[in-house]
């Protein structure tokens, strides 16, 4: 099941308070059932991050992990195998004020940050800008700009007016989901936030492959959130793995991953992996590929007993992240501040 954003995984008061909607609408939902073991997704899900998040939980898995048994986060941005199948994609919306600063904020947050702390950022788009790989699948929240030229938008805009003006003057979408979208060309691209579905497809040149895009609805009674698509692949096992090319590119960036608010400069540059991938390689072959196992970092919600004034919700390292950056041999840079406002070599 992969699922496009407005996920919500909040595990219990403290979380509720880190998910940007307005307070009157703020509800445990069901997510905190699967948290605590109560219930267990009946197929493995792949999510990404929206608008409207638990987002102290998921900077907690910033490279991706288990939210919970069977659920798991791609990250901010990343790449996975199910099976043969490589998935990849990036959480959040686009906002060009703070496209090239780093990721700043930090729980408690306040009434910006509660809102940057979902926008994508330049470093996660370069790194899977270097990916090579095809892939079969790629997952944003935001639309790729311009994809609207490529399906009926004339239907879109009966059913959303407010939409003419943006789809008119080609604003409508992110400019950095439309650059990964001219890069990667996957087969599949997955989409939501707008609120609608909406098909089409993209012919990259005369002679290039397609991408068969999708954005689906809000998941509501009656609405379209919902689509079975059949893809060949190789027999099993089906399970979630550690993609090679992904861990080389993590590891290769990491040196530069921005930690401030003031914007910084990462060369656009294509960079060589080729040692890193040998480097994991060895690595993946005495490990393997299997991912690190889900561990709970938070109480769950518990319905007799609930908590209204709950505690602030403070950085927790999970010990998911940390047993991925020790496997990579790199150091834990979730909770710390690397210098901003200046130029950042790789």
């Amino acid at each position: 099941l992969i699922w496009l954003g407005y996920h919500s995984a909040v595990r219990n008061e403290s979380d509720l308070q880190c998910v940007n909607v307005p307070p009157k609408f703020r509800t445990m939902n069901s997510f905190w059932k699967y948290y605590s073991g109560q219930a267990v997704a009946p197929y493995p899900t792949i999510f990404i991050g929206g608008n409207h998040e638990a987002a102290n939980y998921l900077w907690e898995l910033y490279y991706g992990g288990w939210a919970a048994p069977n659920i798991y986060f791609l990250g901010f941005a990343g790449v996975v195998k199910f099976g043969n199948i490589r998935i990849g994609g990036m959480s959040g919306i686009h906002k060009q004020h703070d496209y090239h600063r780093g990721h700043h904020e930090r729980p408690p947050y306040d009434n910006a940050t509660i809102r940057s702390v979902y926008h994508v950022r330049h470093y996660d788009v370069l790194k899977l800008m270097h990916v090579k790989e095809p892939l079969d699948i790629f997952m944003s929240h935001d639309w790729p700009l311009g994809i609207t030229e490529y399906g009926n938008w004339e239907r879109l805009l009966r059913e959303k007016p407010f939409f003419t003006e943006e789809v008119h003057q080609r604003k409508l979408g992110s400019e950095s989901a439309a650059k990964l979208l001219n890069k990667l060309k996957p087969p599949y691209w997955f989409s939501a936030h707008l609120h609608c579905r909406f098909p089409a497809i993209i012919q990259h040149g005369e002679d290039g492959p397609t991408t068969k895009f999708l954005a689906l609805d809000k998941c509501l009674p009656g609405r379209n959130f919902l689509q079975v698509i059949d893809i060949p692949s190789n027999p099993g096992p089906y399970e979630i793995q550690y993609d090679e090319e992904w861990l080389a590119i993590t590891r290769r960036f990491n040196s530069a991953f921005p930690l401030t608010r003031m914007p910084c400069t990462i060369r656009n540059e294509e960079l060589d992996i080729q040692d890193d991938r040998q480097w994991v390689r060895s690595k993946l072959n005495a490990r393997g590929a299997k991912t690190f196992d889900f561990v709970q970092t938070a109480p769950p919600y518990d319905p007799s007993r609930p908590v209204y004034n709950p505690p602030i919700a403070v950085p927790c390292r999970n010990p998911q992240t940390e047993s991925f950056l020790q496997f990579l041999e790199l150091p834990y840079l979730l909770d710390s501040s690397n210098p901003g406002g200046m130029f950042l070599a790789l």
